[in-house]
Parts: C-alpha cells; structure tokens; sequence
C-alpha cells in the first residue's frame, strides 16, 4: 500500500468512528482531563477533537485557555465551534504542524489504541516536541488489564478500530524513554465515577496517564 493510499485509509478509517459523539463517558473523561490541567491561562491541543464535544467541556473549566482542535478528518474540524476552539488543524500526530515547545498541554482521549503500531512512537515524540517545558501530555486509553475484559474473555485489539493496545508499565517506560517524566497512572472510564481515579487499576476499564515534559 502506497503512502497516500494509507493515509486516504485512515482518515476513512477514523471517519467512520463516531463513538465519541456518543459516548456517555467522553464528558466526564474531558472533565478528568480539566482537573489534570497545569494552569488557567494555557494552550491546550485537543487531539482526536472529532467535532468538540470534549472541548466545550474543556472549555467550561479553563475558560481563560486557548484551545486548539487537531483531527484528521477535515469535516470534523470544520464543525469545531469557534466560540471554543481558537485553531482548527487538520492533521496526523506523527507530523504536528506546531512549532517546539509551543503549547502547554496536550490532551488525548481514547486516541492511541487507533494508531498502526508504526505511529505510536513517532506520535508520541511529536507530543514531546511541541510542549513547552514542564508542559503536561494527559491521555486515556483501554486498560488491558482490566477485569471487566478478563471475566468477559475479551481484548482490547478485538474491537476492529483498535489498532494497537498499551499495557500501562510499557507506555509508562516508552514516556520516559522519549524524556517524560513524572509520569502517573491512574483509573478512568465509568468505574471512576464510582471509585474515584486511586483503586487498584485493574477495576478500571480505561486509564489515565498523565506526564511532564522536564
């Protein structure tokens, strides 16, 4: 497959993901992003924005921040509501058309397990070049550990928009690989509304990773 026959795959692979449109999580996940945020008057890059649902929620919580909505798929950031984002990018994560360290946050809901096993690395060092000195990566993602998939004989790869998975103590040791620091784990999904972020992690059907650029 030929370079812009994969990148015409994705976006229409991402195209037809419309989960968290719906999602009776994704506000309270853009919630637990807003309590992870370093501060009120910041530039926060909404990655995987789809068409803004999060970012209101964003938003509501740091009203002073500037907030920028990158996706891949152009409709979607032409829906973005301007009232909320300030900057509208169309875009993949393995070549972010930002400059270094030019943004204080990043945050990425449920987003790396669509990547090709080939773009995580590359994403992941892009998200460390763009952010400001003690600038905060938040994203969430399936937990494989979880219970709730083992009970059931499930997997975080059988569901076919899934395109990698990431065992919390490898993306911990690939984050400061690539120069992360103070990276913590802790619970998401709707178990946290319940429990909180702090129960064992194995409770939680998705986790929050949370790490500093310094």
């Amino acid at each position: 497959m030929s370079d812009s026959d994969r990148t015409r795959h994705l976006v229409e692979r991402n195209r037809g993901q419309a989960h968290s449109e719906t999602d009776a999580f994704t506000e309270d996940r853009y919630r637990q992003f807003g309590r992870h945020l370093p501060g009120d008057e910041i530039v926060v890059v909404d990655v995987g924005c789809n068409t803004g649902r999060g970012g209101r929620i964003l938003k509501q919580a740091r009203p002073r921040s500037s907030i920028w909505g990158l996706d891949c798929v152009p409709e979607r950031v032409e829906a973005l509501d301007p009232a909320v984002y300030a900057r509208g990018i169309c875009a993949f994560t393995q070549e972010l058309p930002f400059d270094d360290r030019s943004v204080d946050a990043i945050v990425a809901g449920e987003f790396l397990e669509h990547l090709p096993p080939d773009q995580v690395d590359p994403t992941l060092c892009e998200f460390f070049r763009i952010l400001k000195l003690k600038g905060v990566l938040l994203l969430t993602t399936p937990n494989p550990y979880s219970i709730w998939k083992w009970k059931r004989g499930d997997s975080v790869v059988r569901d076919p928009a899934h395109l990698t998975q990431h065992y919390p103590s490898v993306l911990r040791h690939r984050l400061r690989a690539i120069g992360f620091s103070g990276v913590r784990i802790r619970g998401s999904g709707k178990t946290s509304r319940r429990l909180g972020e702090f129960a064992p992690l194995f409770l939680y059907g998705s986790y929050l990773v949370r790490a500093v650029k310094w």
